[in-house]
């Protein structure tokens, strides 16, 4: 990668959509990233502004808004304010959370849209669109669903496929329907404005390479969009028939609004717009947006690469003297408990009720932030948040900071002890200390968010093993002087840890900043936080247990309201056969290993209830994966079996238990798994084809 100095940082977040609560993958995708690195940016002292706010137009919310009887404003008045809410609850430290129904929003986005129109960029188009004759509307969007022509997924909407990904033109879709009373539409002419993306694809593909060569985006992001790009880009309509969201700035348009995919990209502009009004210089924005020595860095998930590394870019380079995207780190999908966030399904759960069960964002953050999917999908348990909590940040992190402090306090009056001379072990552990915010910092500026946290809490593991070797217990009474050098050393330990944790514990950052009677925490420089800062003689503040430890029935609760609530939701057993997933090259399924394996040992992983340890002989190796059987499958059965496992899949962890593979099941009554077992005994290592 090259190096490019800039002056100040633009960090945007993807704006939530103000249709639903967030729940614990939201977080894993977009949010939770983007603020560990724009409050480890602040604490290099850098010109840096964040930007969120709520996408409150389209569709999806009209449709709410008729199921209760209510209005598209009603609706989204109660969600950005609750999630506004749940967001602050998380320690998210937005510079501004807006929404795209203020009038500075449309203005906006009226702005750009004139400006295309006036350069002739936006192209007018008759087309055929599904009506409702019953419904006397035209069908825009969820509107109507029917079957994917791609995919043959039979709840395909009227602008995508969910299961396939694919963008959709609506009368592809076979066998419509309107989404409002069932009713068969028919196609009717309309008009719509269309933006030429394709006349900007030869630019577009410059800046990605660029950009990738310059700050290294995601092999994940960059084959998206490679795969946009030779697929070719097609206009995309502007427009859409119906009466929420940013009228059509145009004479003889009415009942017509910007699509929300044009409008909700311009809320970060908007956004920053609004901070810079409510600092009192209204022209600030323009820093951030159009000064070509700022560095923009677009926080998203997965499933919005199209619109943030090609859509909103071809729509700033359009409009002329913006800057693009420097990077766009999209993390995959989070799931919850080995299963897929659903709200239909009843299964997940939402970010404001898991912290009315664990009031501590702290803990939170750090057991999604220490999973985070930064190449491919994880998985939260809350058997592993559980152990996290108990075993990382309550047993490593926050008794280190206990018993330093209640150490000095008892034996040295609460005041930072003076310091003699140092040992070889001190200079080693110092140098430790100068040298990690360098190692983590550069963690967090590649987008490595999991690494800087490992590094993290290695100090607090470095802090804990230098406590120990010390033995201050002992050298309190055979060596007082050396006690006080160590503890000393101790302290400026926690010290240092309390900057470090910053970025992804602010909460717990500040208690231990608190303990040290020390002002100022985000005064703190980065760099300087290995150093020790701490005068012999300083008066501490009271020591104060930092986190708490979560009880097994708190977690079997919350378990068992989760099941509980899936099984309300549960559809008639056979009801739907699911979809057809979309064609592949032989050539993409030959990449798949698929191998014959013995289970030679099988336990339950601890405190799971759905998970198996299984060590398998695969004839060249023996390995070990983990599988969420253990509801259907007694250990003691599996041994000796044979199984079919993916042999070459990437390892992950699962509740601390590196999975080198997957066995393969088919999914039976009630989401069950049933392996997959050859009629005959098989030699070990044998090839499925």
């Amino acid at each position: 990668m090259e190096s490019i100095q800039q002056k100040r940082i633009l960090v945007t977040a993807a704006l939530p959509y103000a249709n639903g609560h967030l729940h614990l993958g939201h977080l894993a995708g977009a949010y939770l990233p983007a603020d560990i690195y724009v409050r480890y940016q602040r604490l290099k002292q850098r010109d840096i502004v964040f930007i969120c706010g709520s996408d409150e137009h389209g569709v999806p919310i009209t449709i709410t808004a008729e199921k209760e009887k209510t209005t598209p404003k009603a609706v989204v008045d109660r969600y950005h304010e609750a999630n506004k809410k749940a967001f602050e609850r998380f320690h998210m430290s937005f510079d501004s959370y807006s929404r795209t129904s203020l009038p500075l929003h449309h203005e906006t986005a009226k702005e750009f849209f004139l400006d295309f129109y006036n350069k002739g960029i936006l192209k007018e188009k008759a087309e055929k669109q599904l009506y409702c004759e019953k419904d006397a509307m035209f069908l825009a969007d969820r509107y109507v669903e029917g079957t994917c022509p791609n995919c043959n997924n039979p709840g395909a909407r009227g602008d995508q496929c969910e299961n396939c990904g694919n963008w959709l033109n609506q009368e592809d879709l076979i066998d419509p329907k309107c989404k409002i009373c069932a009713s068969t539409p028919v196609l009717r002419e309309t008009k719509h404005w269309y933006f030429p993306l394709g006349k900007y694809q030869e630019q577009l593909e410059v800046y990605v390479e660029e950009r990738h060569k310059r700050d290294g985006w995601k092999d994940n992001v960059l084959q998206y969009c490679r795969s946009w790009f030779k697929d070719g880009l097609q206009d995309r309509a502007v427009t859409r028939d119906l009466t929420w969201g940013v009228p059509v700035p145009l004479e003889g348009y009415p009942n017509k609004v910007l699509y929300v995919w044009f409008d909700a990209v311009l809320g970060y502009i908007s956004s920053t717009k609004e901070w810079a009004n409510r600092k009192g210089n209204p022209d600030d924005w323009k820093r951030y947006w159009q000064q070509d020595d700022t560095k923009y860095v677009a926080f998203i998930g997965k499933d919005n690469v199209v619109f943030h590394c090609i859509v909103f870019p071809a729509m700033l380079m359009a409009r002329d003297g913006y800057i693009l995207p420097e990077n766009v780190p999209a993390n995959e999908f989070l799931n919850f408990e080995g299963q897929k966030f659903s709200k239909s399904r009843g299964w997940g759960i939402d970010l404001k009720d898991f912290l009315n069960e664990f009031p501590d964002a702290d803990a939170l953050r750090y057991a999604i932030a220490v999973n985070l999917p930064e190449y491919h999908d994880s998985d939260f348990y809350l058997r592993d948040y559980q152990a996290r909590n108990n075993n990382e940040l309550a047993s490593i992190l926050g008794n280190f900071v206990n018993r330093t402090l209640t150490f000095v306090q008892k034996n040295f009056d609460n005041t930072v002890p003076s310091q003699t001379a140092l040992t070889d072990q001190d200079n080693a552990h110092l140098e430790y200390l100068k040298n990690a915010p360098a190692e983590i910092g550069n963690h967090y500026e590649q987008y490595r968010f999991r690494d800087g946290l490992l590094a993290v809490m290695n100090v607090a593991r470095a802090a804990n093993k230098y406590f120990n070797d010390s033995a201050p217990w002992k050298t309190i009474n055979d060596d007082p002087e050396r006690c006080r050098t160590a503890m000393h050393v101790c302290l400026q330990t926690v010290r240092t840890l309390a900057v470090l944790i910053e970025p992804v514990l602010p909460s717990a950052a500040l208690k231990i900043w608190n303990m040290l009677n020390l002002k100022s925490l985000h005064a703190e420089q980065w760099d300087r936080a290995g150093i020790p800062a701490l005068s012999p003689g300083h008066k501490l503040g009271g020591s104060k247990i930092l986190f708490t430890r979560i009880e097994d029935k708190e977690i079997d609760r919350v378990l068992e309201q989760l099941e509980a609530e899936s099984r309300k939701t549960e559809s008639p057993k056979n009801s739907e056969v699911a979809p057809v997933k979309p064609q592949v090259d032989i050539e993409d399924f030959m990449k798949v290993d698929l191998r014959i394996a013995k289970v030679a040992a099988c336990e339950k992983v601890k405190k799971s209830k759905k998970l198996l340890k299984i060590s398998i002989d695969l004839g060249s190796e023996k390995r070990t994966v983990v599988a969420g059987i253990a509801e259907q499958y007694k250990p003691e059965d599996l041994i000796g079996k044979n199984v079919v496992i993916v042999a070459n899949l990437k390892p992950a962890k699962l509740m601390g238990v590196e999975s080198k593979g997957m066995i393969l099941a088919a999914i039976g009554e009630n989401d069950n798994p049933i392996l997959l077992m050859p009629e005959k005994d098989l030699s070990p290592g044998s090839t499925v084809r």
